[in-house]
């Protein structure tokens, strides 16, 4: 084993073993009662109900990142990486064609071999908990056309990415940057009009008291709606979302039909407030920019490190290639992955912050962002006591106890002068 394999079993194993200390301690943190500052959220049957979802959806986690991980290894230290390689060279179809099949085989068994955890996500624990609305139908459908995205945009990218690396010298991972840069600001237009209504049925909110009171709000703050929608999520989950989409004229407010039939028109200002927070303090744009960055670092990097012998010879390929080069980068890029995945953790409970306080600081009824996440929390079975470690490493939202206390604590401020 040289040096390359051993970083990126370390690595791994570093991975595998922080989450595992993270969900043992966030069990122990489950406390037999409500915490009294939201002990009005659970009866004592839901609350229970919150707690076994926890464990159950922890120790289903724990199944499904020790398949993988096994999975790997197995398949790596068989020698399969290169086993592929040489039985896709004898067919001598280029190395752009052998690149895409040598890729898109990997991915599309490794999407074979998590779809039976998928099924039973969905289809036994998520109905367990009375989540699940999904019919079998819906699921196979969103598969195929998951499936025929990836191939229709991931396809010809990859097919750049391989391209530019094999051909366009010393300045190919700065092509490769302004091609996925370009492609990147493109979808913020065509995901929204083109892709997502795939997924979801997109129907503009109906008038009435609702529609006229999130105009309305939308106008106090001078922010100018491309579109107010109902998405269909009850099709697939009785779960409540909102979110923001899209950039210039193609800007809209999506609000799960689910969302809808549970809060008031006040609560429904709220979220809409906390979505407009997000795109008046800049948050999507922070967001972008930054994975742009990400990007152009992690295609300087892979120029490097693809003229390294020792990184083929870690998987015992007999021969180099740019496509093989691609794959075994994503697993040595992994410390680099962790180090963001934390930061950009971080940096999105800071946003939600932020959020939550551009909206209670601009509605008419401040409380009514409270009530609003308290019931999102109950109606998803929230665990209400989360250890602090397991947030820092896997929350891109913060709790609800500790949103509430920031929101109580900014309200109490903005009405007395200090925020």
């Amino acid at each position: 084993m040289n040096l390359y394999a051993a970083v990126i079993v370390a690595t791994l194993l570093f991975d595998y073993l922080i989450n595992l200390v993270a969900d043992v301690l966030n069990l122990t943190a489950l406390e037999e009662e409500q915490p009294a500052e939201v002990s009005h959220l659970y009866d004592a049957e839901a609350y229970g109900r919150s707690q076994s979802y926890t464990r159950v959806a922890t120790r289903f986690g724990f199944a499904t990142s020790t398949f993988d991980l096994v999975t790997l290894f197995v398949f790596w230290f068989i020698g399969g990486f290169n086993r592929l390689d040489l039985w896709l060279r004898n067919f001598d179809l280029g190395p752009l064609l052998t690149g895409l099949l040598f890729i898109g085989i990997l991915a599309l068994g490794k999407g074979i071999l998590s779809l039976p955890f998928s099924i039973y996500s969905t289809f036994v624990i998520e109905e367990r908990f009375g989540f699940n609305r999904t019919t079998a139908k819906t699921f196979l459908l969103d598969l195929a056309k998951a499936l025929a995205l990836a191939l229709l945009i991931g396809g010809p990218l990859l097919a750049i990415v391989l391209s530019v690396f094999d051909y366009a010298g010393a300045n190919a991972w700065l092509l490769c940057w302004l091609a996925l840069t370009t492609i990147t600001i493109a979808l913020q237009f065509v995901v929204p009009v083109w892709i997502l209504p795939l997924f979801m049925k997109f129907t503009p909110l109906e008038e009435g008291e609702l529609r006229d009171r999130l105009a309305a709000y939308a106008q106090s703050v001078d922010f100018a709606l491309g579109g107010i929608f109902v998405i269909d999520g009850s099709r697939r989950s009785s779960r409540a979302n909102a979110f923001f989409t899209g950039i210039g004229r193609n800007k809209r407010i999506a609000l799960y039909d689910t969302l809808i039939e549970k809060q008031t028109p006040a609560e429904l200002v709220a979220v809409l407030a906390h979505e407009v927070g997000h795109y008046k303090r800049r948050h999507i744009l922070k967001s972008m920019l930054l994975g742009i960055a990400h990007s152009g670092v992690m295609f300087y990097l892979l120029s490097i490190f693809l003229s390294h012998s020792g990184l083929f010879e870690a998987f015992a390929m007999e021969e180099a290639s740019t496509y093989s080069g691609l794959v075994f980068f994503g697993l040595l890029y992994a410390p680099v992955e962790l180090l963001l995945a934390l930061f950009l953790n971080h940096q999105s409970r800071r946003h939600e912050f932020e959020a939550d306080h551009y909206a209670v600081t601009t509605v008419e009824e401040p409380a009514a962002m409270v009530t609003a996440l308290e019931k999102l929390a109950t109606d998803n079975l929230s665990n209400l006591t989360p250890h602090p470690f397991y947030v820092f490493l896997n929350y891109s939202h913060p709790p609800l106890m500790a949103r509430v206390a920031a929101i109580q604590k900014g309200t109490s401020n903005h009405l007395t002068g200090y925020d």
